[in-house]
């Protein structure tokens, strides 16, 4: 982990954070420092792995439009963690890494469709505060995907603006998944309202 956290970490214990370990072992190949800073109020983890849990369930929008608005959202708000485990995961999941390894500076990559664009654009817009998404971005995002898909997308982006702002405030960072399983670094963000 790069920095330091707000929060001390603390022994992740007992029946439910033996189970919690065991599954984060399994999916990151290690427990993340971040968890034992979160373990310091179990309740407030659980609810949120459990929200994770059931928003992973969801399947009215493409799950490769969810990890770049995930990733699109993590960057705007500037949470390194969120990065680097949405990138790690996209791996994992055999999802497109030279895409998703773009998505930083998508606003000047050529490797987006319009519609991944657009995606990413209402997450960038709805992580700003104020939120700054349009009726124009809301009615042809509708007419792409549809009124459940663009539901789950803004729940999506808001369940990751929770998470990014929360690691953020706990000072949280990049546990370096992405590096540690050989992938390259992730592209430098582009300033926010750069020519798309």
């Amino acid at each position: 982990m790069t920095g330091t956290t707000r929060v001390p970490t603390t022994e992740i214990t007992g029946v439910y954070g033996g189970v919690l370990k065991f599954a984060m072992r399994k999916m990151l190949g290690d427990v993340p420092e971040s968890a034992g800073v979160l373990w310091h109020h179990p309740a407030v983890f659980k609810g949120l792995m459990g929200i994770n849990a059931k928003a992973e369930k969801w399947d009215e929008l493409d799950k490769g439009l969810g990890v770049l608005a995930h990733m699109a959202t993590a960057a705007t708000v500037g949470c390194t963690a969120c990065l680097d485990l949405n990138y790690f995961m996209a791996h994992r999941r055999g999802l497109d890494e030279a895409k998703v390894r773009e998505v930083p500076r998508w606003r000047e990559s050529t490797v987006f469709t319009p519609l991944e664009r657009r995606v990413m654009a209402y997450a960038e817009a709805m992580s700003q505060t104020p939120p700054a998404v349009t009726d124009e971005m809301s009615a042809q995002l509708l007419d792409e995907l549809g009124a459940p898909a663009l539901v789950e997308l803004t729940a999506r982006v808001a369940i990751m603006n929770t998470a990014s702002r929360m690691n953020i405030a706990l000072g949280i960072h990049s546990e370096e998944y992405a590096a540690a399983c050989g992938l390259p670094p992730l592209a430098e963000r582009s300033p926010v309202g750069s020519a798309a």
